[in-house]
C-alpha cells in the first residue's frame, strides 16, 4: 500500500500504518526545524505529526515500562523508500531519558504527506541525516550482547 509502513520487531502488536492512520489516531505535534543540508544549505521546514514514542508505545514494545534499564536496551531502526536507514535508541525518545520530540510527520510545510509517505523528523539534529523520507518500516528490538572471548 502506497504511503504505508510496517511497525514490527519485539512488539506485542506489530502493525502496518498509513499517514491517514497517524493523523486519525494520535495527536499531532508541530516542529519548526532548520537543518544544514550538505548539498543545499540550510533547510527551513514546519513538520506536523505524532511523536514516534507514542506510536511505537501503542504497539507494545516487549519491555517492562517500570524497568528503566530494560527500556534503555531497545533500538529503533527506520527505513525509507529511497533505501536510507537510521537508528535511534528508545532512551533517546523516552520521556524519562532524552525526551526527544521525534515525529512521524504527516504534514510538511502545510502539505499532507499521504502520497509521499510519513517522514521521520529529529528536530534536535543540526543536519538532516537522520530525517527519513517515505518511511517503509520501523523495527523495534534489542541486539544480542556478546562478551568478547578472553574478556
Amino acid at each position: 500500500m502506497s504511503g504505508s509502513f510496517a511497525l514490527w520487531g519485539e512488539l506485542a502488536h506489530p502493525v502496518t500504518l498509513t499517514v491517514a492512520d497517524l493523523r486519525r489516531e494520535w495527536p499531532a505535534h508541530r516542529a519548526r526545524v532548520v537543518f544544514d543540508c550538505a548539498t543545499a544549505g540550510p533547510q527551513h521546514h514546519v513538520f506536523e505529526g505524532p511523536l514516534l514514542r507514542e506510536v511505537v508505545g501503542r504497539a507494545g514494545p516487549d519491555f517492562d515500562p517500570a524497568r528503566r534499564k530494560e527500556r534503555s536496551r531497545f533500538l529503533l531502526t527506520v527505513s525509507g523508500g529511497d533505501g536510507h536507514h537510521t537508528v535511534l535508541s528508545w532512551a533517546e525518545i523516552d520521556a524519562d531519558f532524552g525526551d526527544a520530540p521525534v515525529l512521524l510527520a504527516t504534514r510538511m510545510d502545510g502539505v499532507e504527506l499521504d502520497a509521499a509517505g510519513t517522514q521521520l523528523v529529529v528536530p534536535s539534529d543540526r543536519c538532516g541525516a537522520r530525517y527519513v523520507s517515505a518511511v517503509t518500516g520501523i523495527w523495534v528490538g534489542t541486539l544480542p550482547v556478546r562478551v568478547p572471548v578472553g574478556a
